[in-house]
């Protein structure tokens, strides 16, 4: 017990013994527990990511080129179609409407790699496969009246010549077979930049929405590359519609 106008122990204050060191028992687990902590925050943001904002594709085929080359990663915003607005000229992944896809064989990764891959790609730390999308280009909105070709050998819309030189390969036709469409309401008409080899709206009338794109089954726009290094570039909206007049003002 402390003299007289002496001051306690208990407070710590000037006179007292020194502080007790700190236990080092508890260190190796308590550093543990944080890293599962920080672990777990980082995969449910990821995850939120993924499901509400961003999203990862990987390009598998050459139907987008020189655009999009295969094995390329680009992100995806699902802030469109939503808070924004879908344009003519976007760059979207839709879900396939139906027989569009020709079904692939899964990658062998073994059972654990195949667990790990999954768990991966639905937080979204791995890109998703494109077995069950597709990425093209919009070339027709609601109403838009599609049709190809013009006397010059160009597409229009809505009565308007498009100007495609921004994302056609030189040289490259708008497209080898001509067609004349009226895009339904809530549908979109989507077409590659490699026009001979992409298989878009025009080749599955004969699948179900008759070849156009539910805008329902859009899963956002395309709006950067992001792997590999060297293709690193923004997929903006081209000004190679912006003469188009609105859907109903055919010129």
């Amino acid at each position: 017990m402390s003299a007289p106008g002496e001051p306690d122990v208990s407070t710590g204050e000037q006179g007292g013994p020194p502080p007790e060191p700190a236990r080092r028992g508890g260190g190796l687990w308590s550093v543990v527990k944080e890293t599962v902590l920080v672990v777990a925050v980082a995969l449910v943001v990821s995850l939120v990511v993924k499901t509400f904002l961003f999203q990862a594709f990987y390009i598998p085929s050459q139907s987008m080129e020189q655009t999009l080359r295969i094995g390329d990663r680009v992100v995806v915003s699902k802030l469109t179609p939503g808070p924004f607005d879908l344009h003519r000229g976007d760059v979207v992944v839709f879900a396939d409407p139906g027989g569009w896809l020709t079904p692939t064989p899964p990658v062998e990764r073994g059972p654990v790699g195949t667990v790990v891959a999954e768990a991966l790609t639905f937080v979204g730390l791995l890109p998703e496969e494109s077995d069950e999308h597709l990425i093209k280009r919009v070339v027709g909105m609601p109403g838009d009246h599609v049709v190809c070709c013009e006397a010059d050998g160009r597409l229009t819309v809505n009565g308007e010549p498009v100007d495609e030189s921004a994302y056609l390969e030189a040289g490259t036709a708008p497209s080898a077979d001509e067609f004349d469409v009226v895009v339904p309401d809530g549908m979109l008409w989507v077409m590659g930049d490699n026009r001979d080899e992409s298989a878009d709206s025009r080749y599955n009338g004969d699948k179900p929405y008759d070849g156009f794109v539910p805008v329902d089954l859009v899963v956002g726009r395309a709006y950067t590359v992001v792997w590999p290094v060297q293709h690193w570039s923004w997929l903006s909206t081209p000004t190679s519609f912006d003469g188009v007049p609105a859907a109903g003002d055919e010129r």
